[in-house]
């Protein structure tokens, strides 16, 4: 089955900025934080938003244009009111394509980094109880921090200025460990205006492929996987999803092993030597694995980038969804493009419920444990046997590495 729609009571507030689909908001609301107003600029996320939680008060259009009084207002909350702010600054500039791209380039003077900067008006103009900044992996790159100097910066500003304590408590966060059938790593930072440390929660869920059981995880489930998450789903037959991988290579996907992707046809792989080793993105024709948790869900992936089900096809908007965390009831809104920058973009919402309950606990004084997630996928019955392979078409087999050219790869 899938996650069960909420039933804590709403009685905390929350700001959201750059709502984008919702997944930060999902997760607070599961733990007890209304949003009181949106903030988003893309078109289809916010149809998403009006179609799914009309209530969030959303704010269209980019936050640069968006005054703090009308955040208030619009929220019905003054100044200092708010339980908590939340927001995922979409920082191209920090992220791991940009890293490479840009080099040792100065990523702060990129403005497309001013994200950071609106977040941090929004964060002063309103003063809330507590804050989560959510962002990419790389803005905690060593030697590369310069957009978390500018954060600790900024809030020791704050803090002078309206005479707040506001902490400043970072951790990067695998889905995985805490129960969300999805492996991606994000930065999370945390902070309380009364000062206080946030201790953040240790991995509930282990890799049961690297770590022993009896040795590094007790008290540990294994990772939640993409069968716990999908395998109740019916196709959605009216929907853009599913759809054929299609392409010039699309065809070549079924004859990929689970789990697998095109270095299964690599010289170095048990298929036919049609790719040279590492010479594709990782997720080039990755296909899910019914016993592990999914790759990394992508907002923008060419046409034969994944991941993609072990059927052979692209994933439906309900089990991006899934992999995602996301409620049931939520729908995402548009056509096959639009639902899946929406869903990449997201955060896995299980990871905020997490971190929304152990903020009422931590800086509200709630008798309340965030050890049991609303949102994350029960464990499912017995697993089917793995999907069944087929051969190369021969319009591929023309393309294999030559016997001579094989030998001198291997030799490499």
């Amino acid at each position: 089955m899938g996650q069960t729609k909420n039933k804590r009571p709403l009685k905390f507030s929350a700001i959201s900025l750059y709502t984008g689909a919702g997944g930060l908001d999902y997760g607070v609301e599961a733990a007890g934080f209304a949003t009181k107003v949106a903030i988003e600029m893309d078109k289809w996320a916010c149809k998403t938003i009006r179609h799914n939680r009309p209530g969030w008060n959303l704010l269209e259009g980019r936050i640069e244009t968006v005054s703090s009084k009308d955040i208030l207002k619009v929220s019905g909350l003054n100044k200092k009111e708010p339980d908590l702010l939340i927001g995922g600054p979409p920082c191209q500039p920090f992220s791991k394509s940009g890293y490479w791209v840009k080099g040792d380039s100065a990523r702060l003077s990129d403005p497309r980094s001013n994200t950071l900067t609106e977040y941090m008006r929004v964060l002063e103009d309103t003063l809330p109880k507590a804050f989560i900044l959510e962002n990419v992996f790389g803005l905690a790159y060593k030697g590369k921090d310069e957009g978390m100097t500018y954060l600790k910066d900024r809030l020791e500003e704050i803090n002078k200025k309206n005479k707040t304590k506001y902490s400043f408590n970072w951790k990067v966060l695998n889905s995985a460990h805490f129960g969300i059938p999805q492996i991606r790593e994000r930065v999370f930072i945390v902070g309380s205006r009364e000062g206080h440390n946030f201790a953040f929660p240790e991995p509930r869920f282990y890799d049961p492929s690297e770590e022993a059981e009896d040795l590094f995880s007790a008290n540990k489930e294994p990772f939640r996987t993409t069968w716990d998450a999908l395998h109740d789903l019916e196709i959605e037959s009216d929907k853009p999803y599913p759809s054929r991988v299609g392409g010039r290579w699309g065809d070549l996907l079924p004859s990929i092993p689970e789990g697998q992707n095109y270095l299964y046809h690599s010289e170095r792989g048990d298929g036919k030597p049609i790719f040279k080793w590492r010479s594709r993105y990782w997720s080039f024709l990755l296909k899910l694995s019914k016993d592990r948790p999914s790759w990394t869900i992508q907002a923008q992936p060419g046409s034969a980038i994944g991941p993609f089900h072990w059927n052979n096809r692209r994933l439906t908007m309900r089990e991006m969804a899934r992999i995602q965390t996301f409620p049931d009831d939520v729908e995402v809104l548009g056509g096959v493009s639009e639902v899946q920058k929406q869903i990449g973009n997201a955060v896995p919402s299980a990871i905020t419920e997490m971190l929304g309950l152990e903020i009422q606990r931590q800086f509200f004084n709630e008798k309340i444990s965030s050890e049991k997630l609303s949102l994350v996928p029960k464990k499912a019955p017995a697993k089917v046997t793995p999907t069944k392979l087929y051969p190369v078409k021969a319009e591929y087999l023309s393309l294999k590495v030559t016997p001579s050219r094989r030998a001198e790869l291997m030799e490499k």
